[in-house]
């Protein structure tokens, strides 16, 4: 790319909105602010919001008079792309903090009835627990509570992973209706 040596007169002519001069400052600063960009962003939409953005706000200031020193044109438009992209970054970053769907934070239990009903739930289901069968009781645990990997828990009980998830179904089924019992 040819570097340009920007003056007062290809300033004006910019201010007067020359076509010419327009369409070789857009061309111009254009790529380069692409170049610039792409370093550190990959979506096209965002290079090409960050170039129009700084393209517009040079010559709104250009046009509002804001740009003093014609012989630091280049200088100028480059401080304004990184202006802009410093904004995008912050844009991001504020709201990429927080992820998009959040789980409901988690009751801490520290009222009364909250904690009143989780012990009552908790003796529920160690009362059920109690009145199923050994190797129901047992197999729940070791997936449950001791979160054992399923291979190993297959090895145990000598089943292959499919009747494992059918005898895992019917624990659960068994312990459900033993709950419904104990509840009523």
């Amino acid at each position: 790319m040819e570097l340009y040596s920007f003056d007062a007169n290809y300033v004006q002519r910019l201010k007067d909105g020359h076509g010419p001069t327009e369409e070789h400052f857009a061309h111009y600063f254009g790529n380069l602010i692409r170049i610039k960009a792409s370093i550190r962003l990959r979506s096209r939409e965002a290079l090409e919001d960050i170039r129009q953005e700084t393209l517009m706000r040079v010559l709104r200031n250009l046009r509002n008079g804001v740009i003093e020193h014609p012989e630091r044109f280049g200088a100028y438009v480059n401080s304004v792309c990184s202006n802009v992209m410093l904004e995008h970054f912050r844009g991001d970053s504020r709201w990429s903090q927080f992820p998009n769907e959040r789980a409901e934070p988690e009751s801490d239990g520290s009222d009364g009835e909250s904690s009143l009903l989780q012990d009552e739930r908790r003796g529920l289901v160690r009362q059920a627990l109690q009145e199923l069968p050994v190797k129901d009781r047992r197999l729940l645990h070791r997936i449950f509570m001791d979160e054992e990997d399923k291979d190993a828990v297959c090895a145990e009980f000598g089943v292959t992973r499919e009747h494992l998830r059918v005898l895992l179904h019917r624990a659960r089924g068994r312990l459900r209706a033993t709950m419904r019992k104990a509840e009523a």
